[in-house]
Order: C-alpha cells, then structure tokens, then sequence
C-alpha cells in the first residue's frame, strides 16, 4: 500500500477517534461519580470517612512497648499473670499486625490509576525518510468513573475495622483462657495440699489402729481398712502432684511464654464469685460485644460491595495524547484518543447478583453470632450458677457440720464414748468436704472467667453484688 494513503488513513482514524471521544463524553460525563444505588429493604450504609470511630478507638500496639519484658519474679498474682499476657502473648501481637495489613489495603484500594506511557518508531531506514515514524510518546489514562475507588475505599476501611475489632476479640479470648488455666493450677494446688494433709491424718490413723490391734481394741481387719484408705489418698496426692507442673505449663501457654517462675501462685478461690443476672448479662453482651459489631460491620462491607458491583456496570473511561514524527514528510502530529467499552452483553449482572447474596448472607450472619453467643453465655451461666449453688451449700453447711461431726466425735472419743474408727471416718468426711468444695470453686471460677470474657470485664473478678457467702 502506498506510504501516502497510510499517512491519510492515519490522520483519517486520529479524527475519528477524536469525534467518537467527544460523543463518548457528552454519554459517560454525568456518571463518573452517580448517586449510589439503593440497597433494598436491608441497609443503605452511606460512606463513612477515611477512618472510622472503630478505627480510632480500637486496640493499638504502643510503639515504645518493649519487646521482651522481664518474667515477674516472687508470687504470681491474677494481675501479675494479665499484664504480663497482654506484653507477651503471640496471638496478641499477630492479629495487630492484621489492622496494619488491612490499613495498607484500604490505602492501596482508594489510589488512582497509573498513566501508561507508549514509545512507537517505525518505518526506520525508509527510503523515502530515514528517520521513520515516531510516536514521541502517546500517554493514556484510565479515568474511573461512578465512584468506583470511593466505594473500594469505603469497603477496605470496613475491613479496617473488622480487623480491629477481631484485635478486642482475641484480646478477651486469651484472657479468659488465660484466666481459666489460672484457676484450673490454683485448684491443683490446693487439691495437692489437702491431699498432702489427708495422707499425714491417714498415716496416724494407721499408726493409732496398729498400737489399738495390739491392744485388742480394734480387728485386723480395719486396720486393713485403713491402710487401703491411706495407699488411695497416697495415690490421689501423687497424681495431683504430678499434675501440677503441668498445670503451670498450660498457665505459661495461656500467658504466652514458655515457662513461668517458679513463685507460688497467689490467689484465693474462696472470694466471693461475681453477681451475674442472666437477662441483664445477654442484652450488655449483644451491645458490646466485638462479635455482634464485627457482623453488623461485614453487614456494611457487603453492602458497599454491592454498590460497588453495580457501579462496575459503568464503563470506565480511557483517555489519550500523543505526538507522532513523520521522518518521510518532515510533519509533526498530534493524536488524541477516547476509548469507552460498550456495555452491550457484560453489564457486570453476574457479580451484582452474587453480591446480593453475599449481603443477604451478612444479614444472616449478624443473627447466626447473636444466637450463637446467647448459647454460650446460656451454657457458662448454666455451669456457673450449679457450681455457685454447690459452693454456696458446701460453705455454708456441708463444711460447719463436717467439722462439728469431727469435733463431737473426737470429744466422745477422748470421753470413751466413740471408737476410734468413727473419729477417722469424721475426719476423712472433713478432708473429702474440702476436696469437693475446691472441685465446686474451680468449676464457679472457670464458668465466671467465660462470662467475663463474653461481656468484655478488665478489672476482674469484680465484688459480687449482694451478701457475700459465709465460710
């Protein structure tokens, strides 16, 4: 094809794509920034600022916090074990990270486009112009239209805050872990200590019955009694022995360190448990707990998708100018181009349907979490009020007449009146009443620690409202 009827067609087709632009904007200038589609009877969230309430009041990881912190040395208090937690504990720090993750996505959703910059030389060492043509260069820029990056942005913040309110969700879930394997070692040690003394009565109860069997005051047979009693009790003791390093190991994982000092722990499981009113408790739990926000924020994600679904149906406009060199002709040209798909078959109805699910599928998640933590909060109320009851009986009646018993029984004893085996089954119902009381307050702790976490309690355990229990 003669170079002069490419040239024309060139300079043909630039006009062209120059009156075809100008038609394009008159169509798509009213569109580049629409008011947002409607939502339909579920939400219509507008967009929220750069960054949100959530955002600025959530969990943020002090800058000057330092990254090993010295073990607490001496006695390990439930305070001591929660500061150290909250500098310690891994999982605390990874899902910070996660914040700072989801801020730089959301920074990153928000920006522009790049321009795209096209050198061209063709036609180099042409006969009849040695320098070709060049294309010096032809700058284009995709301009996105209907609010698009808004949205983005507005949805990635969404994920921002979901992010900082999964940092307060895991912050309450160490803790009562935390809390939990705290009470669950102070049990074991206080089970290894009226073990411990229940073998030393046991072990003079034998002794007593030997010198009594000599004495022909007792049978052999109950001596035998005694010392399968005591070869049991000696068993039980071992066994809480042994468990107590292990119970100090899980209460280092839940901490978030390796080990802990080999300080006593300090505590007392005879406090007074906290006052809990279920009613109350479930209506303060569905208002602030991270769950239930976290699924009304994804409510909100998903509805700025689906705006941002439908607002994909509108094309996006790409624009561009260029200067072309002749080196046959010695002319220098200008270019400039429009380019808008036609939204003819692909008008994006595939994702706006499926973004229409996925907010109908929020919806439903935000009821899913509120029932789900109901039954939680249902379930560790439950084991916390039986255990509670026990303790309560166990306190106030069950371990004043065990020791009665044993005080009547020993005054008869000395009095000639009982024998010695009744002082010894007084004494074993005394040492068991014990036993089972610190079962029951392990049980009223851990079920209290799972309320606390639920409704999100830092100082705790708070006093108990009301009366306290007597001993």
């Amino acid at each position: 094809m003669d170079r002069s009827l490419l040239r024309a067609l060139f300079r043909l087709r630039t006009r062209a794509a120059f009156a075809i632009s100008a038609t394009a904007i008159a169509t798509v200038v009213g569109c580049v920034s629409p008011e947002p589609q409607p939502l339909g009877a579920y939400h219509k969230p507008s967009l929220p600022a750069p960054t949100s309430e959530i955002q600025q009041t959530g969990f943020t990881q002090p800058k000057d916090a330092p990254l090993e912190p010295p073990l607490i040395a001496g006695p390990l208090a439930l305070s001591d074990l929660t500061e150290l937690t909250f500098a310690r504990h891994p999982r605390l720090a990874q899902v910070t990270w996660a914040v700072e993750s989801a801020r730089g996505k959301a920074l990153q959703a928000g920006l522009y486009p790049n321009p795209t910059v096209n050198l061209t030389a063709d036609e180099l060492n042409d006969k009849q112009g040695r320098g070709g043509i060049l294309g010096v260069p032809y700058v284009t820029q995709e301009f996105v239209t209907a609010g698009k990056l808004q949205l983005g942005r507005a949805a990635a913040n969404k994920d921002v805050d979901a992010a900082t309110l999964t940092v307060i969700s895991e912050r309450y879930r160490v803790l009562t872990e935390m809390r939990q394997a705290y009470f669950d070692a102070l049990a074991v040690e206080r089970r290894a200590e009226v073990l411990a003394a229940l073998v030393k009565l046991s072990d003079k109860a034998v002794e007593t019955a030997m010198k009594l069997e000599v004495a022909k005051v007792v049978a052999h047979i109950d001596v035998v009694q005694l010392e399968v009693d005591r070869e049991r009790y000696r068993a039980d003791l071992e066994a809480a022995e042994r468990t107590v390093p292990a119970a100090r190991r899980k209460l280092a994982a839940a901490v978030g360190v390796a080990d802990l000092p080999a300080g006593p722990l300090v505590g007392d499981m005879d406090r007074s448990p906290p006052g809990y009113d279920l009613a109350k408790l479930n209506d303060y739990m569905l208002e602030v707990n991270p769950q239930v926000r976290s699924a009304s924020v994804g409510v909100e994600h998903a509805g700025l998708l689906l705006r941002r679904a439908e607002a994909d149906a509108i094309p996006n406009v790409t624009g561009g100018i260029g200067y072309t060199y002749q080196g046959q002709n010695k002319s220098h040209d200008w270019a400039i181009g429009l380019t808008v798909p036609a939204p003819l078959w692909n008008r994006n109805q595939g994702n706006i349907r499926a973004a229409k699910a996925q907010f109908g599928e929020a919806v439903a998640e935000v009821d899913r979490v509120r029932v789900e933590l109901s039954g939680k909060l249902a379930t560790a109320y439950t084991t916390y009020a039986g255990a509670l009851a026990r303790v309560e009986r166990y306190r106030a009646t069950l371990i004043p007449k065990t020791r009665e018993s044993y005080l009547l029984a020993e005054q008869a004893y000395k009095a000639g009146q009982f024998d010695y085996l009744k002082l010894v089954v007084t004494q074993r119902a005394v040492a068991e009443a014990n036993l089972e009381l610190i079962r029951s307050e392990a049980d009223t702790w851990r079920a209290a620690a799972e309320i606390a976490g639920l409704i999100l309690e830092d100082e705790w355990p708070v006093p108990r409202m009301g009366p306290p229990v007597k001993p």
